[in-house]
């Protein structure tokens, strides 16, 4: 049976309800019914109360802070649709957690993203799908499909309306480079990268800019602002340097720890982000946040139809 004749379902976790609620009302279907609670001990308590055989779900959960409560959270969620019949079982991951550690950089290290991995194909879940990994060499790790996002796409478009002149893209490591390099391709921009040199474990020197940004508004992209250390200290350098505006466009808010107060301390005037991560709490005045519920909603329906998901970045 084709799964565009099935019944679509969007169901939601407790770490991302308001994203999972404009994804449903994009694709014009209700969110599934279900009690996820907590015994008194803090184990995770789940009851749908829908009839799933045969449906075609897609579980919206990104395994953001707390990441083991949620990724826990997930796996049961997917047990749960494996025993109730559902067709196909898609985890929507927007935000990837456990994705620093894709490879063993030294001894006697796990590799955490294959663990979950594991965890996620061990479990019963068909598919995911999941927007700007930390490392694209993840999808790899595993044995079903995987479709990757970029944010850029629904991020861009505001740099757009901003109509920046004489702009550059900026890489704040040489880690970034492939993503900057993409940047800079969309928006016919020139590519710089700030020279970041560790000297320990916790202290990173940032002493020079390749590439000349003298008068010019410069654009720095990245993933993920977890700390926000490396960024703003990008922002700063590229400042002394003679840029004019700095704008700041990165996919994952995951602002832990100092983040909050270095962004608003910055010398950038805008800081883009996505909605993959809940953003909660005290946020920094110059902080601006784009849905990707949208780009989420178009995926969803391609994957549904069994139609190309890569071709939503051609259109």
């Amino acid at each position: 049976m084709s799964f565009r004749d099935s019944k679509i379902k969007v169901l939601a976790g407790t770490a991302h309800n308001e994203l999972a609620l404009e994804i449903a009302a994009a694709l014009d279907v209700p969110l599934t019914s279900a009690s996820i609670g907590r015994f008194p001990d803090g184990e995770i308590d789940i009851k749908l109360h829908e009839d799933m055989r045969g449906s075609d779900v897609f579980i919206v959960q990104p395994t953001s802070p707390p990441v083991n409560e949620n990724i826990i959270e997930l796996m049961l969620m997917i047990d749960t649709l494996r025993r109730a019949s559902a067709g196909r079982i898609t985890a929507v991951m927007p935000y990837f957690g456990y994705a620093r550690k894709d490879r063993k950089d030294e001894g006697r290290v796990p590799i955490s993203a294959k663990v979950v991995a594991n965890m996620l194909s061990s479990v019963g879940v068909d598919r995911v799908l999941t927007i700007d990994l930390h490392a694209q060499q993840i999808q790899g790790f595993f044995d079903i499909p995987v479709d990757h996002l970029w944010a850029r796409s629904e991020l861009e478009s505001v740099i757009r309306d901003m109509e920046l002149d004489n702009l550059v893209v900026c890489s704040p490591d040489v880690g970034g480079v492939k993503l900057a390099r993409a940047w800079g391709k969309s928006l016919q921009a020139p590519l710089v990268i700030v020279d970041k040199r560790r000297v320990s474990g916790e202290k990173v020197v940032m002493e020079n800019v390749i590439g000349d940004v003298d008068g010019c508004n410069v654009l720095i992209t990245d993933d993920m602002i977890s700390t926000a250390g490396t960024i703003t200290e990008a922002a700063r350098i590229l400042k002394d340097k003679g840029a004019d505006r700095i704008i700041i466009a990165a996919t994952h808010a995951v602002l832990c720890g100092p983040a909050v107060e270095r962004l608003q301390n910055s010398c950038a005037e805008i800081v883009l982000v996505s909605n993959t991560i809940p953003l909660r709490g005290e946020l920094p005045s110059n902080l601006r946040v784009v849905s990707v519920a949208p780009l989420l909603a178009r995926a969803i329906t391609r994957i549904h139809r069994e139609e190309s998901v890569s071709a939503l970045f051609s259109e």
